[in-house]
């Protein structure tokens, strides 16, 4: 058992490229295989389910639906076609399941959702009139009623609706907010992150200095990380050492009183200091992402679940492309900075990774490679 609430397991039971696929989440989790093989669209997933759990819209969730429909799906007699999506998420309650069935078209909606606890359905829901924008839900009460029934809508997660429709006055309704609650804990805990090195090079205005999810503000973050967080930040410098060319004694930045931030690697002695906007594709992003592994929420653009302390929450970076650019020596690297981070239980780690990293993966002790070669 879990004490953080985390997602164990995702399921793609028709998804893309993806039908029946269940695939299981270690604390360092490699998605490895060929161009075209569905590792984007189980990171796009597992993000729209993110998405979901912190309260955001299907159409939020899933900007481009039909994209999602299963390849060659053919629509049934009244033009329906959608996905199915799920994951398994463990912690205190034990392992809670969350299904979902979305129809992409004609309109986007919800049609079913079920969460469960060892095969007990705690809330289930279902289209029943499709002249109306909403689905029937029925969740567990217990006593006398067993069950509420109540309209919920159909363009939202009804599971991270529950903790405002369950008054939790009988066991059975605190067993439903409590397998809810571990739920959305799990999925709002998430960063997708792709850096991208070209948004990276300039100055960039100060601001609160947390990463955006493209780390075009780098520099504003290093800023911040380099007076508040003087450990990390150090952990960071030595990391530089290793992912970036050439002799690396820490990392500034050059900012006026309220100017734009640039940052730099200090060269030590009276060698001058290189600008990130110099440095090469590889180096940015390895800086960008051993950032990400080595910090914590408060220091990345998300909105965890503040009702519960920190403490109590597992961080999952969902990150595309992870050794992009990067040459063995900074895939190690931040190999090793992922083991030592998830290694606390407080991070974990979802990333599409190309044949470098996924080699060194292999043969990593700690790391699950999800191999999506067909």
């Amino acid at each position: 058992m879990h004490h953080r609430p985390v997602v164990t397991e995702l399921r793609l039971s028709a998804f893309g490229a993806h039908r029946g696929a269940v695939f299981a989440l270690g604390p360092v989790t490699f998605l490895a295989g060929p161009s075209g093989s569905g590792k984007s669209q189980v990171l796009a997933a597992y993000g729209a389910l993110a998405a979901l759990g912190a309260g955001a819209t299907l159409e939020e969730a899933f900007p481009d639906p039909r994209g999602r429909v299963p390849d060659r799906a053919l629509p049934d007699g009244q033009g329906r076609r959608g996905f199915r999506v799920g994951c398994t998420v463990d912690g205190p309650v034990g392992p809670v399941r969350l299904d979902l069935a979305v129809q992409a078209e004609p309109t986007l909606r919800i049609v079913g959702e079920r969460l469960a606890v060892d095969g007990q359905i705690l809330l289930a829901t279902a289209l029943r009139d499709p002249g109306r924008r909403s689905v029937q839900a029925s969740w567990l009460t217990g006593g006398a009623v067993g069950v509420t029934r109540a309209p919920l809508p159909d363009d939202r997660l009804g599971t991270a609706l529950l903790p405002l429709r369950v008054a939790g006055s009988t066991a059975g309704q605190r067993h439903v907010l409590a397998a809810a609650e571990q739920v959305v804990v799990a999925l709002r805990s998430v960063f997708p992150c792709d850096p991208c090195p070209d948004r990276m090079r300039a100055p960039v205005p100060q601001g609160e200095g947390r990463l955006l999810g493209d780390c075009a503000n780098l520099a504003d973050v290093l800023r911040r990380t380099r007076h508040e967080c003087g450990t990390r930040h150090a952990l960071l410098a030595a990391a530089a050492r290793t992912g970036c060319a050439g002799p690396v004694e820490g990392l500034d930045v050059r900012a006026a009183a309220h100017g734009p931030v640039t940052a730099v690697l200090d060269r030590g002695g009276a060698a001058p200091a290189t600008e990130l906007g110099r440095l090469g594709a590889g180096e940015l992003r390895f800086l960008a992402l051993a950032l990400v592994l080595l910090t914590g929420p408060g220091v990345l653009a998300m909105d965890p679940a503040a009702e519960l302390l920190s403490a109590r929450q597992a961080l999952t970076v969902l990150a595309e492309g992870f050794d992009r650019d990067l040459d063995r020596r900074q895939c190690a690297e931040l190999l090793r900075l992922a083991l030592l981070s998830c290694g606390r239980g407080h991070v974990r780690l979802l990333a599409a990774a190309g044949e470098t990293a996924a080699a060194a993966a292999r043969v990593t002790p700690g790391v699950t490679v999800v191999d999506l070669t067909p």
